[in-house]
């Protein structure tokens, strides 16, 4: 009967847990490809989801025979933390292509850049922007022309301007209107 007793109490705290209330994507968008206006990401494991309702920056634009595609976000609740409250990526005279995988390095001409924009004061602020040593992707898995729909993946580090650590920004991903 002992044994029984015992039997029953780890089934039920076996039953008891839930995987769901560890679940690290709670809170975030779903992830689509219909112009739903999402950008969200992990920034150093925590959910970084934009809070301007949808409105963010999206452009892809020729500029004198060369285009220039650039997408940012923004969570306001990271103002005056260690983390990025601005999250941006984009290319320098370089077009892109649904289905490419772009590699995030150095803002200049031909290529393609990730930075973050931190808070130092309530009233200062400061960039870091990838490098060669702290590089990452960026995916189109949409481009649309006829909708202005742009969609895509993406993963990058930086170094924090003000600690000098590298901020990991993973398992990023937008969906949003673009203008041309």
């Amino acid at each position: 009967m002992k044994k029984l007793l015992i039997l029953f109490c780890i089934c039920g705290l076996l039953t008891c847990c839930n995987k769901d209330d560890d679940n690290d994507n709670q809170n975030l968008p779903p992830i689509t490809q219909s112009g739903a206006g999402t950008f969200a990401c992990k920034v150093n494991g925590q959910n970084f989801v934009d809070t301007s309702g949808g409105f963010f920056n999206c452009f892809y634009q020729n500029v004198d025979g060369e285009y220039y595609f650039s997408i940012s976000g923004i969570d306001n609740n990271y103002k005056n933390t260690n983390l990025p409250w601005s999250i941006s990526f984009g290319t320098i005279a370089k077009t892109i292509m649904e289905g490419e995988t772009l590699q995030l390095i150095e803002e200049t001409n031909g290529n393609a850049a990730g930075s973050a924009f931190f808070s130092i004061s309530t009233t200062q602020g400061e960039s870091s922007t990838t490098d060669i040593n702290n590089s990452g992707e960026l995916t189109i898995t949409k481009l649309d022309f006829i909708n202005n729909i742009v969609s895509g993946t993406f993963w990058f580090d930086v170094l924090n301007p003000v600690t000098g650590e590298i901020v990991q920004i993973r398992e990023g991903y937008f969906d949003t209107i673009f203008t041309q």
